[in-house]
């Protein structure tokens, strides 16, 4: 069986400058077809059949709702042939949990899709790219992850799609799940150990493939002492259908962006509170259903407005909305 690797780019897929150009190698301007990348990093990689599927390149920075549409429609043409065991999908670190989540929403399927970033350029001193891509073949590879749905693998690590958040800006352990924490890890040795399984998610998802190439604008306003609601009176401008609060922990916006998201429910956006926390859930209480909130439960901001634009595809109605924000 074999393991098709997808590359979109990001460090994983960079050239530094020097052996310690750590932060600033995106100056190279070189980035690199994975063919390349396999033929420098082939000592270190596992003896798994690949195939390489070619992908736009870009940096995880400027990935947009199009560019995740592509890459759901090519994984669900990947994961739909018999001869394919799992997915690779290299991909900057910057936005790889916002990637992964959305696919795990749109590409259902037994077999594993793994994606996989670098803290480090492969080229430089001390680089994470080859174990890191290494431990995703392997995953990939492995029976022992089918039914996972979407993970990420860094740092040895195995991570559920809906869990995962990045949590350092350098670290080389740059990724974790605050909530619930790692499924499992890849060994040294190339074995997979596997603690516990995510919850599945629904397969009765109600958006279809053809509405994510026209899902609606989402929002997200961030609340901070002071915050007079601008921010979210230029996106009910600018035409969003949704917005999610990052709210004060545990969930509260500021006072007057309170009363600008207030004016946005009675305009028709759909507002869902969600908190700056990393840890634990949004509670439903009274003043937010009072002023037609949403609440987001345990999901972070990022990954509420990806569940929230798929699921505004499918329906407008407040209590079907709230219902699907519980079970995904």
């Amino acid at each position: 069986m074999t393991v098709a690797l997808v590359g979109t780019g990001g460090t994983i897929a960079m050239a530094g400058r020097h052996p310690y150009d750590w932060v600033d190698y995106g100056e190279s301007g070189t980035i690199r077809e994975p063919e390349a990348m396999l033929s420098e990093l082939a000592p270190l990689l596992p003896d798994v059949p690949l195939e390489i599927v070619q992908v736009q390149r870009i940096g995880s920075t400027g990935i947009t709702v199009a560019d995740w549409n592509v890459l759901a429609t090519l994984l669900a043409q990947l994961v739909a042939r018999p001869d394919i065991s799992g997915v690779v999908v290299t991909h900057g670190t910057a936005t790889l949990e916002e990637t992964a989540w959305f696919l795990a929403l749109t590409v259902p399927t037994e077999k594993p899709i793994v994606l996989v970033g670098a803290q480090r350029p492969p080229n430089t001193a001390g680089s994470d790219a080859g174990p890191n891509l290494r431990a995703a073949i392997l995953v990939a590879s492995s029976e022992t992850l089918r039914g996972c749905g979407v993970v990420v693998v860094m740092a040895g690590r195995i991570f559920d799609a809906r869990a995962v958040t990045k949590l350092s800006n350098h670290d080389l352990n740059a990724f974790d799940a605050p909530e619930s924490g790692a499924l499992g890890r890849v060994t040294a040795d190339g074995r997979i150990v596997l603690r516990h399984r995510p919850v599945a998610l629904p397969q009765d998802r109600p958006w279809t493939r053809a509405d994510l190439a026209a899902l609606p604008r989402v929002d997200i306003t961030y609340s901070y002492a002071g915050n007079d609601g601008t921010a979210v009176r230029a996106f009910v401008a600018a035409g969003a259908q949704g917005i999610v609060c990052a709210g004060l922990p545990p969930g509260r916006p500021a006072n007057a962006e309170r009363a600008a998201l207030t004016g946005a429910v009675k305009a028709g956006v759909t507002v869902v509170l969600s908190s700056r926390a990393i840890r634990g859930p949004v509670e439903p209480v009274t003043d937010a259903r009072r002023d037609g909130f949403l609440i987001a439960s345990d999901l972070g901001p990022a990954k509420t407005r990806i569940l929230l634009m798929l699921a505004l595809a499918a329906t407008r109605d407040a209590d079907a909305l709230q219902a699907l924000l519980d079970r995904f």
